[in-house]
């Protein structure tokens, strides 16, 4: 996730914002991605499909891989009935770890290939996103990005789709809780790195856009004593702030926003990281407004949620922010080989143009002109503080007014 750009800003930076997220359908229901409607054509009945999935099982982006291993397995008990076939045809696994190393995960995915593997699934890091995306349109394998927010994986070629937000989502998930941006001043609160400026420049592209005046208060990495430019963010007199910030510092930033009155001043809103963040806000949360790609519950308990949720909790894991990417990863790949093809990759990504499906998050659609996924996003709040702390829900924003513009797709 190192180069996406969002209010969460690159899938790495849903990690850098730590600070800032038993019901099956019934059988042969297409729209929810179960499998045993479709037809492989001339496919041999039996010959398995080898599935790759290169993600972050080690490294800094490990959590969030464990996340979208747990929500894979379930996805994939879900759509096959807990067969893990396709229309006869055996679904085959293999992990690999690419550690978030964009090296090591091309060097996976080559294997992989060569191996005879005909779909590749998982990424965690939008660096590695990048170079997985084109190495699939070179090999004619499918490939569905998970975790990773960059942009630019939407629309990158014919063979690659994705099963989780994109950085243009998050900031208009932000943008509804400003209301109408026109004349609005908004300042974004970030570091001085290439992370902070890449929120900065995302947020000028998408609100800017709209109207808004965006501005920025730029802290140094190594600063320590944040006082200071949390009474320079108060003083510009916001309408809202968008708070994008990695790091150690993160309960001394919160302290000081709270200490300020930053928070009773202005709008303040950031990204809804993991179950391990919450407790960073401390009594600053309540006080904050959050953008949310996914928790536990977002959903409102629709029967695909509650399916990846008991099957997560049932093998022992635990449902989390990016759950919902690996299940709904797992829904694609049933519906590309179900109503596709179990051999011809062209066809399973024609089979997935377009198609609607009932996702964890809710209605979710693959759009065909650039392989964008659309999807409902949420604003949260949290209830309590430290290891008590919660998000409650305050609004889930339909796919449609989160609709990223449409790419132009290569190749």
């Amino acid at each position: 996730m190192r180069s996406s750009v969002t209010g969460t800003l690159r899938s790495r930076s849903v990690r850098a914002l730590t600070l800032l997220a038993a019901g099956a359908l019934i059988a042969g229901c297409s729209s929810a991605g179960t499998a045993g409607t479709g037809s492989t054509g001339s496919d041999s009945a039996t010959a398995p499909v080898k599935v790759g999935l290169v993600y972050s099982r080690s490294g800094p982006l490990a959590a969030y891989g464990k996340q979208y291993e747990q929500g894979f397995k379930a996805g994939l008990a879900y759509a096959t009935h807990g067969t893990n076939k396709v229309g006869g045809h055996p679904i085959e696994v293999t992990e690999q770890d690419d550690a978030g190393d964009p090296a090591k995960a091309v060097a996976a995915a080559k294997t992989l290939v060569g191996e005879g593997y005909k779909v590749l699934a998982g990424t965690t890091d939008s660096g590695v996103a990048l170079q997985m995306a084109p190495l699939a349109a070179q090999n004619k394998v499918l490939y569905v990005s998970g975790p990773a927010a960059t942009d630019e994986v939407t629309g990158a070629n014919a063979y690659t789709f994705r099963s989780g937000r994109q950085s243009y989502q998050d900031i208009l998930a932000a943008g509804t809780l400003l209301g109408d941006p026109r004349g609005k001043k908004v300042t974004v609160l970030a570091q001085n790195s290439a992370f902070g400026q890449a929120n900065v420049a995302a947020v000028k592209a998408v609100l800017g856009r709209k109207g808004a005046h965006v501005g920025s208060v730029l802290a140094p990495p190594s600063a320590t004593d944040l006082t200071p430019f949390a009474r320079q963010t108060r003083a510009g007199k916001p309408d809202l702030v968008f708070v994008a910030w990695a790091g150690a510092s993160a309960p001394a930033l919160w302290t000081a926003l709270n200490q300020q009155g930053v928070l009773d001043a202005s709008k303040v809103v950031t990204g809804l990281a993991g179950t391990a963040s919450y407790p960073i806000f401390g009594p600053a949360g309540s006080k904050v407004s959050f953008l949310a790609h996914y928790f536990p519950g977002a959903g409102g308990g629709n029967p695909v949620e509650k399916a990846m949720l008991d099957g997560i909790t049932k093998a022992g894991g635990t449902p989390d922010l990016f759950s919902p990417d690996g299940f709904t990863a797992a829904q694609m790949i049933v519906h590309a080989i179900d109503s596709g093809s179990a051999t011809d990759t062209a066809a399973m990504a024609k089979a997935l143009e377009g198609w609607s499906f009932d996702g964890p998050k809710g209605k979710e659609e693959i759009r065909a002109a650039d392989h964008a996924l659309l999807q409902p996003m949420f604003t949260a709040r949290l209830k309590g503080s430290g290891s008590a702390a919660r998000p409650e829900l305050l609004d889930g924003i339909p796919m449609t007014a989160v609709a990223p513009p449409a790419a132009g797709t290569a190749g």
